[in-house]
C-alpha cells in the first residue's frame, strides 16, 4: 500500500462504530476520498499526489471494506447504513481536526457522501459524487438495461449467506469479473492496486460486509431518505459520470441530483465506471476546478 500513497501517513482511528483505516498527507483545506464497490481507498492512487498539493487529503476504508473494521450485520442492517458509515468518516475528519471539508465520493462512497451532506450539512463544503444517480431514483427506475449491468444491486441482497458462499467460492474470479467487464477492462488498473483489491476482498468479513451494504441500501437507507424526500443537498454539488457506462444510458444524471440538491454541475467523462482510474487527468482538473 505505501507503494500506491509514498508521501502519506497511514493512520486507523476508532469511531463509535468502527475502527476506519486511511492515508492522509498534502496541505491546504481538508479533501475527504471516498471509493465504491468492491475496492479500498486505492482507487484515489492517480490522483491524491497531485490532490495533496493543493488539500489535506484524507482517503479512508469505507466501515466493511479495505482495512477499516467490519463489524458483522444486524438484522435491520442498520450497522452498514449510509447513516452509520457516514457518521464514521465525520468523526475520522473530527478526530483529524476538521469540523468542515469537502468530499469526493465514487460509487458507495458517493451514496455515503450524499447521506452526510444530508445529515451532516454544517461538515460538508463542497460535494463531488462520481457515476451514480441518487438510490432512491436507481431502484425506481429498474428496467431491463440497468437490471443487466447492475445485476450485483439484486443479488448482493439476498439473504445471509447465499451471496456470501457463492462469492467466497472463488473471490479473485468473482472481484474480477465484476471490475473487468466494465468498460476499459481491467487494463484500468495499475498492478498494485489490482493487488490490493484482491487482498482484501479475499477476507471473508469483507464479501459479508459488501452484501450487507446493499442489503441496507435497498431498506434502511430507502427509509431514511424517504424521511427527508422534502430536503436537499445544501452544499454546491459536482456531478462526474463516465459516458461509456450506465449511469449514461439509463439515467439524467443532472436532472435526477437536481430533485435532491440545490446547486447542482457536472457532466460526462470520457470513460466508464472507474473514473479514477479510467480518466485520472480529467477527473483532476474538475476537481480541483470545483474545490479551488
Amino acid at each position: 500500500m505505501n507503494a500506491l500513497f509514498p508521501m502519506f501517513k497511514r493512520r486507523r482511528i476508532r469511531t463509535g462504530g468502527a475502527a476506519i483505516n486511511l492515508v492522509h498527507g498534502g496541505v491546504g483545506p481538508p479533501l475527504l476520498l471516498l471509493h465504491g464497490y468492491p475496492q479500498t481507498h486505492a482507487i484515489w492512487h492517480r490522483i491524491a499526489p497531485e490532490l495533496a498539493k493543493r488539500f489535506t487529503v484524507v482517503a479512508a476504508d469505507l466501515r466493511g471494506y479495505g482495512d477499516s473494521e467490519k463489524p458483522h450485520g444486524t438484522p435491520d442492517h442498520g450497522n452498514y447504513s449510509k447513516r452509520a458509515m457516514a457518521q464514521d468518516q465525520v468523526e475520522v475528519m473530527g478526530t483529524l481536526g476538521y469540523d468542515e471539508f469537502f468530499v469526493v465520493g465514487h460509487d458507495r462512497g458517493g451514496r455515503v457522501a450524499h447521506r452526510m451532506a444530508l445529515d451532516h450539512p454544517a461538515a460538508v463544503a463542497r460535494l463531488a459524487v462520481l457515476d451514480i444517480v441518487p438510490t432512491r431514483t436507481m431502484y425506481a427506475s429498474v428496467n431491463r438495461e440497468f437490471a443487466k449491468a447492475y445485476y450485483h444491486w439484486f443479488f448482493l441482497l439476498r439473504p445471509e449467506p447465499i451471496p456470501e458462499r457463492l462469492i467466497g467460492a472463488s473471490p479473485d474470479f468473482y472481484l474480477e469479473s465484476h471490475i473487468g467487464t466494465r468498460h476499459a477492462g481491467l487494463k484500468a488498473f495499475s498492478p498494485d492496486a489490482l493487488a490490493e483489491y484482491r487482498r482484501c476482498f479475499r477476507d471473508p468479513a469483507a464479501i459479508h460486509a459488501s452484501c450487507e451494504d446493499y442489503r441496507a441500501a435497498e431498506s434502511i437507507d430507502l427509509v431514511h431518505d424517504e424521511a427527508d424526500i422534502d430536503r436537499k443537498v445544501a452544499a454546491p454539488l459536482l456531478v462526474l459520470w463516465g459516458k461509456h457506462g450506465t449511469i449514461e444510458r439509463c439515467f439524467h444524471p443532472l436532472a435526477d441530483w437536481a430533485e435532491r440538491a440545490e446547486n447542482v454541475r457536472g457532466r460526462a467523462l470520457d470513460c466508464g465506471h472507474y473514473i479514477p482510474e479510467e480518466a485520472p487527468a480529467e477527473l483532476l482538473k474538475e476537481l480541483v476546478t470545483f474545490l479551488s
